[in-house]
Parts: C-alpha cells; structure tokens; sequence
C-alpha cells in the first residue's frame, strides 16, 4: 500500500523522502517514481514537514515513533504524524498526546481501497482528529483519496475496524449464498448478476468473487493476518465497550480458522476455500484456473 500511495505524493508535487527496511524496494520506487531515498530512518524523517505511515500495527508504529531508537528526537516542532495505519484507538491516543507533549501533532488517518485505489488516488481516508490538527494536512491527504472525517483522535482506527467487520461479514455470507446456489444447479455467474442487480451486493459480490474466488486466483493483495487485525480491533471493542456481539464474534472466530489452516500470509479472498471444505462443495465458475495452489493448509 505504501508504494502507490507516496507515488501519489510525488505525482503531486509533494517532495518525498522514504525509507523501507528493503533497500531494493526503496531504490525501485525511486527510479520509477522520483522522490529521494533516505540512507536510514532517522535522516528520512529530519527536517520534515510531515511524516507518513503506514505499518502492520499500532505496537509497530509505538516502536518506531517512541521506542529506544524511535524517530520522534528526529521531528522538528511543528512536523505533523499522519498515521496510516489500521490501528487500536487507545494506542492512537496515548501517542496523540505523548507527541503533543514535544510538540509534535499526530492523528489517525487509516484508509479502504486496496491496492488498486491506493495506485489510483482514490482511497477511503478515515481522519480521526481536531481541525488544528488535520487541516493543515488535508492537501496531502487529498493526494491520496477521498478525506471523511469520522471525529475525535482515534475515531479513524474504529471506523476502520467497524468496515472491515462488515466487508468480512458480507464476503462469508455471499460465500455461502454462492455454495447453497451452486450445489442447487444455478451457475455462480448468474448468481452473481442477480445479487449485484439486488438488495444482497456488497462489496464482495461486486469486487472479490467473480475476480478472485471463480477465478481461483486468490490474489487481491491483503493477506489473511491484516483482515484478522482488524476483526480482532472491532470484536474486542466490543467487548470493552459492553456490546453483545454474536455474529461478530463468528466471523472472527471463521476467520482465525481460515489464518490457522492456511496460514497467515495467504490472501484474504482464499477464505472461500475454508467455506467450501466445510460445505463439502467447490464453486465452479466458468473462469476457473483450476489452479488452487496458493489455498493448500499449511502443515
């Protein structure tokens, strides 16, 4: 996600300087991009007027920021932290005010979209923050999608999480509407044309199953683990919060059965294929690759 969305930046006139812990990787963005390769973390980050990430976790992103070799000694006052991150609220907090403290302004920006928004520049921004905090970053962050502000610090990470409680929900459920229609005789194609011209679309049904389930390709690019995060961020939430939460608690409980058996790095679109073991049925699209390598449990 973070190549195309500091591809963005540069496209937009934004001077960018990045790091990656794979040299190889910041050295092929510069050469197909532009911007300037920083020869480690901490000189990226001098000088700078902002700073964007966007990491596996909040605990990474504590780590980097505060931790014994943390850049924050690196950050002029003034710089601005947009974090990128699908992260845990109450970290989001706790380092929004430990940064003020030197001052230093930090807000949660999370965003949805995927790789192929990301490359276009028309990510789901979810900004939680004040407008002194946030306004002054709008034109970066408008570089990089579509900007909805959701309220107060943190209030970015729970939206976060709360959409991709909802994308997992409705990626199972078609993924069984498809299973029960398929094993009736009803072709998964056409299943799909009557959903997506229905009340039952969604998401999965307009963007997921024809690309990477019929096809078997499995290849959207956001892996098992990362969806799992966020379900995990939503249902504890939940928890903590004193909501009752049944069918959350389902999903996500499907979901770490799925990391378990096929490991955590596969894409989050091979799900089906766990569906599918317990249904004791295949869905069969008139695209199929016949090629489930990349879905096999792990051992």
């Amino acid at each position: 996600m973070g190549t195309p969305m500091a591809a963005c930046l540069v496209r937009s006139g934004f001077v960018v300087k990045g790091f990656d812990l794979e040299p190889q990787r910041m050295a092929t963005f510069v050469q197909k991009y532009g911007g300037i390769e920083a020869d480690c973390l901490h000189q990226a980050c001098r000088e700078a007027e902002a700073v964007v990430l966007i990491l596996p976790n909040s605990a990474v992103v504590k780590t980097l920021l505060v931790g014994d070799q943390g850049i924050v000694k690196d950050l002029k006052p003034g710089c601005v932290v947009i974090d990128m991150t699908s992260g845990l609220s109450a970290v989001t907090i706790a380092l929004h005010h430990e940064l003020a403290r030197q001052g230093i302004a930090f807000f949660d920006a999370p965003v949805s979209g995927a790789v192929p928004r990301a490359v276009s520049g028309d990510l789901t921004i979810m900004v939680g923050g004040e407008d002194h905090i946030v306004q002054p970053a709008m034109e970066i962050l408008c570089a990089m999608g579509q900007v909805t502000r959701t309220g107060a610090i943190g209030s970015g990470d729970v939206m976060k999480a709360l959409n991709n409680l909802v994308s997992c929900g409705g990626y199972l459920i078609g993924i069984e509407a498809l299973l029960i229609g398929t094993r009736f005789g009803l072709s998964p194609e056409k299943i799909l044309e009557v959903l997506n011209a229905s009340t039952g679309m969604n998401n999965s049904t307009q963007k997921k199953f024809e690309q990477y389930v019929l096809s078997r390709k499995f290849n959207s690019g956001f892996p098992i683990h990362m969806m799992l995060k966020d379900l995990d961020n939503a249902v504890d939430l939940g928890h903590q919060l004193g909501v009752t939460t049944p069918f959350s608690q389902l999903c996500r409980d499907l979901w770490a059965s799925a990391s378990t058996m096929l490991g955590s790095d596969v894409d989050h679109t091979a799900v089906a294929w766990l569906c599918e073991v317990m249904a004791g049925s295949k869905i069969i699209g008139h695209t199929e690759a016949n090629d489930d390598a990349s879905v096999k449990p792990v051992h």
